[in-house]
């Protein structure tokens, strides 16, 4: 057994994958920029612990994980709702929880949401690869603990740094919780070829729900409902980008998402704003989703005001 500081992991769940914010500038090497689905939640479990913006943590898919600590440490589980327990007993997902070397951890499966959030205090000492980031990539065999792509395993030891200062035990304010079971109507700045889909067309698409299929995963969701028939013959391939909706020849549309392809021929009604990805990124196939346009403006407010609070220093609160 890895008597390290760090985390040994007995079961490593359905599909763990060590996530930061992703890496910037290799679209170019045809790669994406991978990263945290839930970016909301992966902030926030780094600003309990007062982490920096960007810091590696652990994105836990379906539950199912248990692991030991051989330090003294603190760490945060936001995201899904799964039961965490520490040495058998129950602690509170959102806030900081003080572990012990030897405490053993284990969550759940959701009982709502999909992706769990389990940062440490000062974050995993993984070294960076391509593009400045540890982002776990599997198709493409990059990130993650061995920077070659593969998801946790079971045995496998996330090193964590044993000398970082203790944060005070606080919690997430209830009004700053993401509720999974509401009704999700996904925000999108209408834009790329727009033109190309008529009036009626986006009154279809903007006034039907779609439901979400089990087709999706970190690369798209696959979304099924009334079929869009844009106008003209496919595009020549051009860039893609997070959130882009693209409509195939069947008409039902593609929410691409963070392992998405880095070129596609298909046209682009606009993009679903990146604060509705993380709501997407926790409902699970079967869930009925509406639309609604916005401006390119209101986007732009909403992630500033999303960046400005988490990349803030000084008093976390």
């Amino acid at each position: 057994m890895n008597t390290q500081p760090g985390l040994t992991f007995t079961k490593p769940g359905f599909l763990s994958l060590l996530q930061d914010g992703g890496r910037q500038g290799v679209m170019h090497l045809g790669l994406a920029t991978g990263g945290a689905m839930d970016r909301n939640a992966w902030a926030w479990a780094n600003r309990l612990l007062d982490n920096p913006f960007g810091t590696p943590a652990l994105e836990i898919t379906f539950g199912g994980v248990e692991f030991t600590s051989h330090l003294a440490t603190q760490i945060a589980i936001t995201g899904a709702e799964v039961q965490c327990r520490v040495n058998g007993e129950s602690r509170p997902l959102w806030s900081v929880i003080n572990i012990q070397a030897g405490d053993r951890v284990a969550l759940s499966a959701p009982k709502v949401g999909i992706r769990s959030y389990l940062a440490v205090l000062g974050g995993f000492q993984v070294a960076p690869g391509l593009g400045n980031s540890c982002a776990t990539f599997t198709r493409e065999g990059l990130g993650g603990l061995n920077q070659d792509g593969r998801p946790l395993q079971e045995g496998d030891h996330l090193p964590c740094h044993a000398g970082s200062a203790r944060v005070l035990n606080r919690k997430v304010s209830e009004r700053w919780r993401p509720d999974y079971k509401e009704e999700l109507a996904l925000s999108v700045i209408p834009c790329a070829q727009i033109d190309r889909f008529p009036a009626s067309v986006l009154d279809t698409f903007f006034n039907n729900p779609y439901t979400l299929t089990r087709q999706t995963d970190r690369m798209g969701a696959r979304l099924k409902g009334p079929a869009l028939e844009p106008l003209g013959e496919r595009l020549i391939s051009e860039g893609t980008s997070l959130g882009a909706i693209q409509v195939p020849a069947d008409g039902q549309p593609i929410v691409l998402l963070n392992d998405r392809q880095t070129i596609g021929g298909y046209p682009k009604l606009g993009a679903v704003t990146p604060r509705s990805l993380d709501a997407l990124a926790q409902r699970t196939p079967g869930t009925t989703l509406r639309f609604r346009p916005v401006t390119l403006h209101e986007a732009q407010v909403e992630e500033r005001q999303f960046l400005s609070f988490f990349t803030a220093t000084g008093n976390r609160r």
